[in-house]
């Protein structure tokens, strides 16, 4: 489907969409994984609405990998759940400076990637169907999103130990290697909404990430530092950084096909610009997959889903997410709901 044709699409979508609003039941910090005795909890909100079971969204907060938590999308959650018929998950990883600033990028998208194999093996639980699942996130965590979508077969049961070889998920099945599940196709997810996503972390860490010049260091109170260590960097490295830039990990459907996905961003986004999300949905679009779908928010800068509200970004819940969420929830009823 073509950017013009999905632009004209959603406004109809949503006019022939009956949104009903509905409570739901929320399971709070919920503890799903330990990685070197660090908790890791999600909220699961499950809709009232008389389903015997529903789809799964699987949310992923933002904060450049090194501020906030699953709180963040509290709002966003709450209005999916009441507007849409899906569980919802709000999943925590860990960040950068957590763990005494010792948290590599490769052990938060194991933690993103662990998050996923135990909602399908435990969402059931909560009246989720872990045969329908939805990975989103914004930001950092539409990066996260993107790496399971693209890249769940890149398991390792090393993980990073010997560089950059694949993933060792922070949760696994009981009885299950990394190389089973990859076998499988056991992090296969049947939707993607990536919101304004960061694509090629080895361009932005040769350009600063890891340096005092990004503010997320000090709004996180830690050191600036390389994201795998003070032993690895992106000049004599850049396997190790080109491994977590889905940008690099773009195979071809005869390798991996994928779900259909939506990509979202502001057109006023100076952090991911609509020119980047653009350039990757191109790239997509050049190895052969064409079941991607676009969509800006007009006049709205980065981080729209954001609960509360921002003065620095002049943006407010109330305001800005819905109309997003809404696009979102109509992407995902012609998926689920609509055939």
């Amino acid at each position: 489907m073509s950017l013009l044709v999905f632009l004209v699409a959603i406004p109809l979508a949503l006019a022939q969409t009956e949104i009903a609003i509905t409570s739901y039941d929320k399971a709070s910090e919920v503890l799903w994984a330990s990685p070197d005795g660090f908790d890791l909890t999600m909220d699961i909100y499950t809709p009232n609405n008389g389903q015997v079971s529903y789809p799964v969204i699987v949310m992923f907060h933002g904060g450049g990998w090194l501020i906030n938590n699953q709180s963040i999308m509290d709002q966003s959650c709450d209005y999916l759940a009441t507007h849409g018929n899906y569980v919802v998950c709000n999943v925590n990883y860990r960040l950068l400076g957590d763990m005494e600033n010792s948290v590599t990028m490769d052990e938060i998208i194991e933690d993103a990637m662990g998050a996923i194999l135990w909602v399908k093996h435990h969402i059931s639980n909560y009246k989720g169907d872990p045969d329908r699942i939805i990975v989103t996130g914004d930001s950092a965590g539409g990066h996260l999103a993107t790496v399971i979508t693209l890249q769940g077969t890149q398991l390792n049961s090393g993980g990073f130990d010997k560089g950059p070889d694949g993933f060792h998920p922070s949760w696994l099945p009981k009885g299950k290697t990394c190389e089973e599940i990859a076998l499988e196709n056991g992090m296969e997810v049947q939707a993607a909404i990536i919101s304004y996503g960061a694509f090629n972390l080895y361009e932005a860490c040769k350009h600063g990430f890891e340096s005092a010049g990004n503010i997320f260091w000090t709004l996180s109170n830690v050191e600036p530092r390389g994201i795998f260590g003070n032993e690895v960097n992106s000049t004599d490295h850049p396997e190790y950084y080109q491994k977590v830039s889905p940008y690099y990990q773009i195979s071809n459907p005869t390798v991996l096909e994928l779900p259909p996905m939506l990509f979202t961003v502001g057109d006023k986004d100076n952090t991911t610009t609509p020119t980047s999300i653009k350039s990757f949905i191109k790239k997509l679009n050049e190895a052969g997959y064409y079941d991607t779908l676009y969509w800006e928010h007009k006049n709205r800068p980065h981080a729209f889903l954001d609960s509360g509200s921002n003065p620095y970004l002049g943006i407010q819940f109330e305001k800005d997410a819905p109309p997003a969420l809404d696009v979102m929830l109509a992407f995902l009823n012609g998926i689920f709901y609509e055939k």
